[in-house]
């Protein structure tokens, strides 16, 4: 049996996620897709803390999709968590948004984005943005079995 690859969505624009959810599910791709909208249960969700204890229920995720205007913690102060965490390190966060704003794409790849999409308008063209994403991180990139340690 295929290995479910996880994804977590973190998207507060309720719409948005739905459309993101269907465009990823679209795909015969296997995934598991956890949707969260604020940036508080992100972390605890990522620290496995709190409600999120349990690892079998709360997977660790293979890719997070990141929106930049949360509640509570924003994106990129999120961002930076992740990649400043060296257990976190390695999952794979992709910036999803609406925002174009240099600034925004300058302090995410200073913080270590791996991808910075921004959210089409068009509904089509988000779906073969989400085509591509999929077939990218959920086929074609490869990650080491097990990570090294220093």
């Amino acid at each position: 049996m295929e290995e479910k690859f996880t994804i977590l969505l973190v998207e507060d624009n309720a719409a948005h996620a739905e459309l993101i959810i269907r465009g990823i599910q679209r795909k015969s791709i296997i995934t598991n897709i956890i949707h969260m909208e604020d940036g508080e249960y992100v972390l605890d969700y990522i620290y496995n803390k709190g409600i999120y204890t349990d690892k079998k229920k709360y997977p660790r995720p293979h890719l997070i999709l990141l929106d930049l205007r949360l509640p509570k913690i924003d994106g990129l102060e999120l961002l930076m968590e992740i990649k400043n965490h060296s257990d976190l390190l390695d999952i794979p966060v992709v910036i999803l948004t609406t925002s174009e704003a240099e600034k925004d794409i300058v302090r995410a790849y200073q913080n270590h984005v791996n991808s910075y999409l921004v959210k089409p308008i068009e509904f089509a063209v988000l779906e073969k943005l989400l085509d591509d994403l999929g077939i990218y991180w959920l086929k074609w990139n490869r990650k080491p079995l097990k990570v090294l340690q220093n």
